[in-house]
């Protein structure tokens, strides 16, 4: 029996899937592939890549159940005491075992490694970041993240500050490469399903785990390239803007005092109302107003009445 297994949450994944499928496979890991119902080609191309003949094991659902709930079914469908996420538009360039050593440390939680990107560049900002504070939501709810992305919280927040040529121990790596020790998602209870049907997982795992003591760990020497937010894409774009906010709004609830969260939730109105109207006048359309109007009205709700779920 392998000690590391492999999840690969797939979600309209045809285009990508199959150089994250055989590179998965290559690597000797037990490798289980759960299918939130993609409507494209995507099972058929798993079926044309071989990789259940080869081993890999195929969970297609009937319904969108979400990332969340995706991981938490490949947990269960695994019995390996260290269990690698991994995005279906992210490709191993290396072998595994530095992840392993790094997740046996003491006290380890998990470990994320380097993810490239197309042109070879690492993807300093993502594949490693600090755990989100009110600042820094509230400043990336109100644009001023774009418009001085240099600005001290978010440089922190980003982990621009970082050496990334050397192991470190850190407090989020990026849920598409990250591989996580089985006990601590047992003590955990898991994903927290109600992040639907995805962002702000991960972050809060890594939150919950840091909470219980636990320590997270990037090295260098784990290598995967990585394409970037392929299935989101899929969604509409007004759905997407929807689901982010109120996943960030979720994990602010939970993780932040109730005056801090509430100072989230007026940024995300403002910041809200303001980019509604800016592309309203770029794209000549009501259109984005209106989407930015139910983020408008849900974080309303979160001001004056908390998180409800």
């Amino acid at each position: 029996m392998s000690s590391c297994g492999i999840i690969i949450v797939t979600y309209n994944s045809e285009a990508e899937i199959a150089g994250c499928l055989n590179a998965a496979v290559a690597s000797g890991a037990d490798v289980v592939i759960i299918d939130n119902a993609s409507q494209d080609g995507t099972l058929a191309e798993i079926a044309r890549t071989g990789v259940t003949e080869r081993g890999a094991r195929l969970i297609a659902n009937p319904t969108n159940k979400g990332f969340a709930a995706a991981v938490n079914q490949g947990f269960t469908a695994l019995d390996t005491p260290f269990v690698l996420l991994l995005n279906p538009d992210a490709v191993l360039q290396t072998g595994l075992e530095p992840l392993l050593d790094a997740c046996k440390l003491p006290g380890a939680a998990g470990a994320g490694g380097l993810l490239l990107d197309a042109n070879g560049k690492p993807q300093i900002g993502f594949m490693v970041r600090r755990l989100p504070t009110p600042a820094a939501l509230a400043l990336e709810a109100l644009l001023l993240n774009r418009v001085w992305p240099g600005n001290p919280i978010n440089r922190r927040y980003r982990g621009l500050d970082l050496d990334y040529s050397v192991a470190l121990e850190v407090e989020q790596p990026a849920g598409a490469f990250l591989m996580i020790r089985r006990s601590v998602w047992e003590e955990l209870g898991g994903f927290d399903e109600g992040f639907f049907p995805v962002w702000f997982e991960d972050v809060d795992f890594c939150r919950r785990a840091i909470d219980r003591g636990h320590r997270l760990y990037y090295s260098p020497r784990a290598v995967a390239k990585h394409t970037g937010a392929h299935s989101i894409t899929r969604l509409g774009l007004e759905i997407r803007r929807f689901y982010w906010y109120r996943s960030l709004l979720k994990y602010a609830a939970g993780h932040f005092h109730p005056v801090a969260f509430r100072g989230v939730s007026l940024a995300v109105v403002t910041g809200s109302i303001l980019r509604g109207v800016a592309e309203s006048a770029l794209y000549r359309s009501r259109k984005p107003m209106a989407a930015y109007g139910n983020v408008v009205r849900l974080a309303s709700r979160c001001f004056f009445r908390g998180w409800r779920g």
